[in-house]
């Protein structure tokens, strides 16, 4: 059986485990939505891809550590949101597999032992996979940003989904970080014409179709007034283009701290 491919949103910084990021209960749909997700998984994963709009790098690099450490890359928020802890294991032999498949797809790859995960991977993870027992691996973003080599990413990594691997894209849907709490109404109306065409192309039923409309996502409405810069949307480029010919949908979308978010799956 294929696993799922997902794209999950990962809030701001460790908005989930403090309060004053927003009017009470901002995050309570999203961090709901994260809870649901094992449980909707056909199976237990063997392990897990991620690849977070946090890590950049000049080719494509996965953590191949056995214990990988968190990296506290958020800044300015309560001192216990610094002692979270997610001791998920990593997984060199999966790090091996992802860099075989990228070798043969064409892309110069590399290992990193000592990399560990960012927060675009454990804040999320720390709802939708509590236990911490699943192994984890974190694949970078191309620093080129070229949509296109991060949908040549996904399709190259599509094989693992038959073996018992779930690849999980985290970022945001929207991510203008003028829009958030912002009493201007047009970044509102920029997040909700920005996720109607996502939401359409990503679950458009011809794959050609979606391919090519995620390849140039530039030209879409608000495309820039929602994303200035598109790290936290590159991850979707990747699990869309691993999820091969499979159906995409919006299982959540939710109005927060003033803009539309949203998360979309490929095969759930």
């Amino acid at each position: 059986m294929a696993l799922p491919t997902l794209f999950i949103p990962h809030g701001g910084g460790p908005c989930f485990f403090m309060d004053g990021l927003g009017p009470k209960g901002s995050w309570d749909a999203m961090a709901g939505y994260l809870r649901g997700i094992a449980e909707r998984l056909p199976e237990q994963p063997r392990a897990i891809l991620v690849i977070s709009g946090h890590w950049e790098t000049e080719h494509p690099m996965v953590t191949s550590g056995t214990t990988p450490p968190l990296i506290y890359d958020y800044y300015g928020f309560p001192p216990h949101t610094y002692q979270l802890e997610y001791p998920a294991p990593g997984a060199p032999d999966l790090a091996r597999r992802v860099q075989s498949l990228l070798d043969v797809a064409g892309f110069k790859t590399g290992g990193d032992a000592e990399r560990g995960f960012d927060h675009g991977v454990f804040i999320p993870f720390l709802l939708a996979f509590p236990v911490a027992d699943i192994p984890v691996v974190q694949l970078s973003l191309l620093r080129d940003r070229d949509p296109e080599a991060h949908l040549r990413l996904g399709e190259a990594l599509q094989p693992l989904r038959e073996e018992g691997i779930l690849i999980v894209g985290s970022g945001m849907s929207y991510h203008n970080m003028r829009g958030f709490f912002s009493s201007d109404p047009r970044h509102a109306e920029a997040s909700e014409l920005f996720d109607k065409w996502l939401t359409d192309a990503v679950t458009d039923p011809d794959v050609a179709r979606r391919r090519a409309a995620l390849a140039s996502w530039q030209g879409a409405p608000a495309a820039r007034a929602a994303h200035p810069e598109e790290e936290h949307l590159l991850p979707l480029m990747v699990v869309a283009g691993a999820a091969g010919t499979t159906q995409g949908s919006r299982p959540f979308s939710d109005h927060t701290i003033g803009v539309r978010l949203s998360a979309f799956e490929f095969g759930l």
